[in-house]
């Protein structure tokens, strides 16, 4: 039987105020929704969750809501499919998901040249080689390490389209400090941050949802998934429901599993999300190949989260 998990997140309000009368009659608890929607308004006025502005039309604050969350609509990067039509003209003609997949690679190495063919020759004398950076690259460097460079270009790009900024990276984030500073100096670097990078990451979010419609969760809201932790140092909690319930910010992305049992091999603490369709920038079958193959992985937008936590 799975244990429970008495979340405690230090700062929490006291569930009797001070000054309360003895004699007066207790009031009667709040729904989740209820306790949910006052957290998020009271975290509001502590912290910005992001951007006043994001490129999808919804405002960030409600985005990144709890609210939103669950009561998901659907979002779109502008101009992301109205600039790349036929590629969805393309995709309309794949019979299944995994001739789709075929399709966009296709697509995106004739647009942004990242096949080998097309890398650029080596410099005259020896010099470095300058690869072009793509998609395929960023989730590999993800899937060794979130928190590295390319972690931070996926975090940017979030931060750019979603306006959602993120909470960790490296260390706990603030909006000034060294900590910002080395996120915004690595999500900003040329190594990774060319060859049109946002572009091919609001490509692959479209391909994503369009895939998800059509072929890997037709007529569905949300997905469960899983995170394993060890510690909250990189989502923060923002209230305690109850012993195995709260609202937890996420970090700007994240990396969640289908799989509860794999999720398990990452943390003692397993975090289970019913995340909205439209949060889901990549999953494990969408490409054929890729370096997240096997963990059933999902990589998720952040925000406020109704999450139970267990442990076994």
């Amino acid at each position: 039987m799975p244990g429970t998990l008495d979340l405690q997140p230090g700062t929490l309000p006291s569930a009797h105020p001070a000054g309360r009368a003895a004699c007066e009659p207790p009031q009667q608890a709040p729904t989740p929704s209820e306790v949910a929607s006052q957290a998020q308004g009271r975290t509001t006025q502590r912290s910005r969750v992001g951007h006043s502005t994001n490129l999808v039309g919804v405002p960030t604050e409600l985005l990144a809501s709890f609210i939103y969350n669950e009561h998901p609509v659907p979002l779109h990067i502008s101009g992301a499919r109205e600039m790349n039509k036929n590629m969805f003209e393309m995709l309309l003609q794949a019979p299944d998901l995994s001739d789709a997949g075929i399709a966009f690679s296709t697509y995106m190495m004739a647009m942004f040249g990242i096949d080998p063919e097309q890398q650029e020759p080596a410099r005259a004398g020896g010099g470095p080689r300058r690869y072009r950076s793509s998609y395929l690259r960023l989730i590999k460097g993800w899937g060794y390490d979130s928190n590295g460079r390319e972690g931070a270009v996926l975090k940017g790009w979030v931060e750019s389209r979603f306006g959602i900024f993120p909470t960790f990276h490296k260390k706990i984030l603030a909006r000034s400090g060294p900590a910002w500073a080395t996120y915004v100096e690595e999500k900003m670097s040329s190594r990774f941050h060319n060859n049109s990078i946002y572009t091919q990451l609001d490509l692959l979010y479209e391909f994503c949802q369009w895939a998800l419609d059509r072929f890997a969760a037709p007529g569905e809201t949300h997905l469960t998934l899983h995170r394993g932790v060890n510690a909250f140092d990189e989502h923060q909690i923002v209230r305690r429901i109850d012993k195995r319930t709260a609202v937890v910010r996420l970090n700007s992305l994240t990396s969640f599993s289908s799989d509860r049992g794999i999720a398990d091999c990452f943390g003692d603490t397993i975090l289970t999300v019913r995340v909205p369709l439209p949060k889901i920038t990549f999953f494990n079958t969408l490409l054929a190949v890729h370096p997240l193959k096997g963990e059933g992985e999902y990589l998720v937008i952040g925000g406020d989260y109704l999450v139970t936590a267990s442990y076994f």
